[in-house]
Order: C-alpha cells, then sequence, then structure tokens
C-alpha cells in the first residue's frame, strides 16, 4: 500500500520568520558564519499569498501523489530542528537542486546521507531544519526533507529570495557537465512536482510569476520576475546549481510532470515501486 499522507507535527505554527538561505556545497566545505542571513517574514497561511505576481491559477489537477519516505522512516532526531514550521499560502513553483555530494552511494546508504545532511544544515548552518522540501535519490526514491507536512506549503531555505511559495526538490549527488541523470531519479522528481503543483491548478509545463524576498537574489527585493513553474536553483540566484547536466533535462521533466497531470489513473507509475519500501530505500537494480 502507498505511505500515508503527512500530517504537521503538534505545535506547527505559521506566526515566526524563517532564515531565507541558499545551501551551497558539500558538507565539508560549509561554514557556521556564513549562516548570517537576513530574516524574512513568512506569509501565514490565511492571509493573502504575498510573494506572488499575476499567476495563472486553476482548479487543482489531477495528479497522483509518489510515495514518500518520511522523516520517521529515515530517522531524522527531531530534537535538532525548530519545533515550529513555517507555511506560504500555497505552492506555485518548484526549484530543482543537487546536493553537491559524490555519486557513488548505494541507495540503501541514503538515510544516513540525510542525516549527515540534516545535520549540517541545522547544527552547523543555523538553517533550523533541512533546507530542501524533498530530496530524491539515484534511485527514484523520495524523501520527505523539510518537516511540516509533505502535502502543505512548507516554506524552506533553498532559493534565497524565492522560498516562499516554492517547493525545493534536491537530486542526491552532483550533476556537473557530461554527468548522466538516472532516469528513475528524472521521473521521481516529475512525479512530484507534477502533484505538488498540481494541488494549486500549476502547469508545470506553465510560467509563474515571484516577487523576491531577497536582494541578495538575482533580483531586487520587492521585483517581480517570471519563472518556469519548475525552475532551476541557478534561474533565482547566482550559482551552478543544480549543475549543467540537470538543468539540461528540466524541459524533459516538465513535459512529463505535465503528462502525469492529465492521467485520470488513481495511481502514480511509481507508486507500486516506492511502496514496497517499508522503512529505508530499495537498492539500485532491484
Amino acid at each position: 500500500m502507498a505511505l500515508p499522507l503527512l500530517a504537521a507535527p503538534a505545535g506547527v505554527t505559521a506566526a515566526r520568520a524563517v532564515r531565507d538561505t541558499a545551501p551551497e556545497g558539500p558538507l565539508s566545505v560549509w561554514r557556521p558564519e556564513a549562516a548570517t542571513q537576513p530574516v524574512e517574514p513568512v506569509a501565514d497561511a490565511a492571509s493573502p499569498f504575498p510573494a506572488l505576481g499575476a499567476a495563472s491559477m486553476a482548479l487543482p489537477r489531477v495528479a497522483p501523489r509518489p510515495a514518500i519516505v518520511s522523516r520517521a522512516q529515515w530517522r531524522a532526531d527531531e530534537t535538532k530542528r525548530d519545533p515550529h514550521a513555517h507555511y506560504a499560502g500555497g505552492v506555485r513553483a518548484v526549484f530543482i537542486h543537487h546536493t553537491d555530494t559524490p555519486n557513488g552511494y548505494d541507495c540503501a546508504d541514503v538515510p544516513r546521507t540525510l542525516r549527515n545532511l540534516y545535520t549540517g544544515q541545522t547544527r552547523d548552518m543555523s538553517w533550523g531544519d533541512l533546507g530542501y522540501n524533498f530530496l530524491v535519490d539515484k534511485c527514484g526514491t523520495i524523501y520527505e526533507g523539510r518537516a511540516g507536512g509533505a502535502d502543505r506549503p512548507v516554506v524552506g531555505s533553498h532559493t534565497l529570495g524565492f522560498n516562499q511559495g516554492t517547493t525545493g526538490i534536491a537530486a542526491i549527488g552532483t550533476f556537473g557537465p557530461g554527468t548522466p541523470v538516472p532516469a528513475a531519479m528524472e521521473h521521481a522528481i516529475a512525479a512530484l512536482a507534477a502533484w505538488k503543483l498540481g494541488l494549486g491548478g500549476v502547469d508545470p509545463a506553465g510560467k509563474v510569476r515571484l516577487t523576491s524576498t531577497n536582494g541578495k537574489s538575482r533580483y531586487a527585493k520587492g521585483a517581480s520576475a517570471e519563472f518556469d513553474a519548475i525552475s532551476g536553483h541557478r534561474d533565482g540566484f547566482a550559482t551552478n546549481c543544480p549543475g549543467e547536466a540537470l538543468f539540461a533535462r528540466l524541459p524533459a521533466i516538465r513535459t512529463l510532470a505535465t503528462n502525469l497531470q492529465s492521467r485520470s489513473s488513481p495511481r502514480s507509475p511509481f507508486g507500486a515501486r516506492f511502496a514496497a519500501i517499508p522503512g529505508s530505500p530499495r537498492r539500485g537494480g532491484e
């Protein structure tokens, strides 16, 4: 059976501010002092959504929810994070990242990798939690990243200036020029993006207007800019992320995500495979 929808933890609130930062580089080169970033207000879910321009709005589009390995399943230590999740008024765009970590991992070891990333981004970078909302490994397994409910518009710390109203999906690995992007990873990213964007009626192949909340992004604070509904980290911030190879695959990911939204079947093509995961990912090739 598919994994159940995740509920927000007790005591969750949208009233506090969250750091708007953009993780870059492997853990070994991260420095705690780099976490000194401006704090930005987070929109309350009950208030008008402030960080979007005139984006096309539509009724929710049917897209199956792919199976997602929960934080409990990858054994996140919940005592390390900020106990308060932060929410926007909805998700209107997805930013794709890579973790800039080695590619030669065994998929069965990914939970340990996530715990290392979690420690780096909470303790060393002081971001309060994982910056990414979701992470995807090369075997196509999707993991819940930042806490607060996979089905809710949780504000992450993944794209400086454009964290509000967006979801950050990180491909585990490094995807510089010439690096193959595993088909399973690509398909899982598309399935996840189709589901998250479909909740708000957003076409994965469409355009949205977002408003920058931080002048250290590619746009001045308060400036409105048009983005693809599925964009790369580099579109909003001066970085090479998600790597040349993965960035080049974004058009194909948009097309696949759009096709998945159009399907009438209530089951994801990835659901049967992912549902077999009892609490840890399957090994590559299985």
